[in-house]
């Protein structure tokens, strides 16, 4: 399952609900975009930050967060399930995963909607539909609820 920080839990418990049933672990993987990965001399894989004079993002912190919040969901459910942090294109990192853990189907949430993400989608592209195109595993999207104003009608 692909993760971003304060994506709706309605995600993961879909996610979970699916490793549940098909009786897999969860592997829970946030895709930090301000890196990238490079092989070493020596045979290592690093991460390296694009612009390493760029501000200083604390992705251990946001990694920690995120897993902790996954954890308040996800632990007691009766699943097995665990994080990872990946770096670069996320539909890659993903799919990269997806193929050296034999997974089953990957697990993506929509964006929530407004104009910011309307156009961050016209940039980079959904991460679903690129999923989809780059590997042959299935792809699961769970809806998030559109926001909804509440407008209090008088006289009620």
């Amino acid at each position: 399952m692909g993760v971003v920080p304060g994506q709706p839990l309605a995600v993961a418990h879909r996610a979970a609900d699916l490793a549940h049933s098909l009786n897999v672990k969860l592997i829970c993987a946030y895709v930090d975009v301000t890196s990238y990965l490079s092989e070493e001399s020596d045979g290592r894989v690093e991460a390296h930050p694009i612009d390493p004079d760029g501000i200083d993002d604390d992705i251990e912190g946001i990694s920690a967060g995120i897993k902790e919040r996954l954890g308040e969901a996800l632990d007691g459910s009766g699943i097995r399930w665990s994080f990872a942090t990946l770096a670069g294109d996320p539909a890659r990192a993903l799919g990269q995963l997806a193929e050296s853990t034999d997974a089953s189907v990957i697990v993506v949430g929509t964006r929530e909607r407004g104009f910011g993400a309307r156009f961050e989608e016209l940039l980079v592209g959904s991460i679903a539909v690129h999923l989809t195109h780059r590997q042959h595993r299935p792809v699961l999207v769970v809806p998030l609820a559109p926001h909804t104003r509440h407008h209090r009608q008088e006289g009620h």
